[in-house]
């Protein structure tokens, strides 16, 4: 465990088989990082930015970003052989 400001983060939850577990752990250590809305909800954006206000693209750029780090929990959690077969579907 790391600590994060004043409280202990927990490590990310590995997923070794048991799916419901493993979801429910992973479920909670999202909603603890505030990434659990990346999940919920679902980043729509064109193509082409630039008929955005400044305001917007920056707002656009933060959302990719916490996506990004949404899918680095997931990756970490999931084994490589699990995750080639999951990438193989």
């Amino acid at each position: 465990m790391t600590s994060k400001g004043n409280f202990v983060q927990p490590t990310i939850p590995r997923f070794v088989g048991h799916y419901d577990y493993w979801s429910m752990l992973m479920e909670n250590f999202l909603c603890f990082n505030e990434y659990w809305h990346v999940v919920e909800t679902r980043l729509f954006a064109a193509a082409e930015d630039t008929d955005l206000s400044n305001e917007q693209q920056k707002a656009l750029a933060n959302q990719r970003l916490k996506d990004l780090r949404a899918k680095n929990y997931l990756f970490q959690a999931i084994d490589r052989s699990i995750l080639k077969t999951i990438l193989d579907k």
